[in-house]
C-alpha cells in the first residue's frame, strides 16, 4: 500500500507550507514593528520599547527586573531572527521549533499573568501550534533548505 505524500510537502501543494511560513513570520515581525513604533497609535499595542518592557515586566512578575528586561530584548531578537529564517526558508526546522517554543512561552506567561483571554485574542496558542506543525515537516518547499539539500 502506498502512503499518501504529506500534503504540506507534496510538490502540488507547496503554497500551504509557504503561506504558513510567511504568515508566522509576518505576524511575529508585526509585533516587533509595534515595539519600534512603526505602527500608528490606533494600530499599536505598545508603540515603543519602553511600553513593551513594562508589559514584559507584567508577564514576568516572578523575575527580577533586570532579568525581565533581558527577556524583553531576547524575545525581540528572537522575534526578528526566527521570522527572517522562516521567510528565507533557512534552517526552517530550527526556526519553526524556536518560534513554536517562543510563542508557547508567551502563551503560558500571558495566561498565568493575565488570564486566558489575552493569548486567545492574539492567537498565540494557534501560532505556537502552527509553528510546531511546520517544524515537523520533512521537506521545506521554496526554501534555501531545499536548494542546499544534497
Amino acid at each position: 500500500m502506498l502512503l499518501k505524500a504529506n500534503a504540506m510537502t507534496d510538490k502540488k501543494n507547496q503554497f500551504p507550507q509557504l503561506f504558513l511560513r510567511l504568515a508566522l513570520a509576518v505576524t511575529m515581525l508585526s509585533a516587533v514593528a509595534d515595539r519600534f513604533g512603526l505602527w500608528s497609535k490606533e494600530n499599536s499595542s505598545w508603540g515603543n520599547m519602553e511600553s513593551f518592557k513594562e508589559y514584559t515586566r507584567q508577564l514576568t512578575y516572578f523575575l527580577p527586573e533586570a532579568l525581565s528586561t533581558v527577556s524583553a530584548y531576547a524575545a525581540t531578537l528572537l522575534e526578528i531572527l526566527f521570522p527572517l529564517m522562516l521567510i528565507l526558508g533557512f534552517k526552517t526546522k530550527i526556526a519553526a521549533y524556536g518560534s513554536s517554543i517562543l510563542l508557547l512561552i508567551f502563551a503560558i506567561s500571558m495566561t498565568i499573568a493575565s488570564g486566558p483571554k489575552a493569548p486567545l485574542n492574539y492567537s498565540v496558542w494557534v501560532g505556537s501550534a502552527a509553528a510546531l506543525l511546520l517544524a515537523v515537516q520533512q521537506h521545506y518547499s521554496l526554501s534555501i533548505d531545499q536548494l542546499t539539500k544534497k
